[in-house]
């Protein structure tokens, strides 16, 4: 599946933020920018394989919509914890500001990037044998 290959390669970049400036604004805005990224391809990642399971929400499902669901089907889906992406991610697009900023990051490294990590490992486990051919 292109789109698990692509949140899998977003993640190992993702993942090394940890090793980066973080008094930088500019490391700053490119983890947020990584994170939007990774967001927006975890969910759709989790819309196909709602797909691929038959699941009619997939057809035209917004992300939360996805993320609701996606939650009552793999145990690898932490709804709160992608609500919680879900929200930050809505309120972090049309606001600036330097402390929440940080604040994002913080939760990005601390939270966000190892649920990621979750749901990649959660999916390969799951889908072992059929990941390749979806």
């Amino acid at each position: 599946m292109k789109k698990f290959d692509h949140f899998k390669s977003n993640l190992n970049v993702l993942a090394l933020a940890d090793q980066e400036d973080l008094t930088n604004e500019f490391i700053i805005g490119g983890i947020i920018d990584k994170f939007f990224i990774q967001f927006e391809l975890g969910w759709k990642v989790l819309k196909e394989l709602l797909s691929y399971e038959g699941q009619g929400i997939s057809a035209s499902g917004s992300p939360k919509m996805i993320l609701k669901t996606a939650f009552t089907i793999y145990d690898f889906i932490d709804e709160n914890v992608w609500l919680e992406m879900l929200r930050a991610r809505n309120d972090m697009t049309h606001i600036y500001d330097a402390l929440a900023a940080r604040r994002l990051v913080d939760a990005v490294l601390q939270r966000y990037i190892p649920e990621f990590q979750k749901m990649k490992e959660g999916i390969e486990s799951f889908y072992k044998d059929e990941i390749d051919n979806m």
